[in-house]
């Protein structure tokens, strides 16, 4: 585990949920896994698949002093899947491996995991990583993360270096 308190955000991108027409079953999933992680969910939000509310709601969660965005929702082909652009407007630096890793993770379980169109990149201080909208893809998609995610936010936390000697 990390030596760094992981506070994060989940941010939905769902018109139904927004809507109130369908519960959020994926944030649950992402709840239980980070808090068996020991982190702590400090900040939960719902917003419509709108790439400008969307993109909005990350700059205030990363800038607000979250460690780690993890948005649910909107990675597909659908017109209005949006997350991935939403994100690119707010990220200063892309991480590209984790998006790669997530979806190799998928194709064990579905060749459409190839179809994931899921970012992940940092803004300041903060990860921001898209997980699929479906409570499996999210679970999976997160599960093969949890191994590299501590190290990746102790150096954002300036904890340790890239060698993972201490800063």
């Amino acid at each position: 585990m990390t030596s760094v308190k992981v506070k994060l955000g989940v941010l939905t991108a769902s018109d139904r949920s927004a809507a109130g027409d369908r519960p959020d079953l994926t944030a649950g999933v992402i709840r239980e896994l980070v808090q068996a992680a020991g982190w702590e969910v400090t900040d939960y939000r719902i917003v419509p698949d709108d790439r400008r509310r969307i993109a909005a709601a990350l700059r205030h969660m990363a800038d607000s002093g979250l460690s780690l965005v993890l948005t649910t929702g909107g990675t597909g082909l659908g017109p209005r899947d949006v997350t991935p652009e939403a994100t690119a407007d707010v990220i200063e630096r892309p991480v590209p491996g984790l998006g790669e890793l997530m979806r190799e993770a998928g194709r064990r379980s579905t060749p459409r995991a190839a179809l994931s169109r899921a970012l992940a990149g940092i803004r300041g201080r903060t990860l921001i990583v898209n997980l699929p909208g479906s409570p499996r893809g999210a679970r999976e998609s997160l599960e093969s993360l949890l191994e590299v995610l501590p190290h990746a936010l102790e150096v954002l936390a300036g904890e340790v270096t890239d060698c993972g000697h201490p800063a």
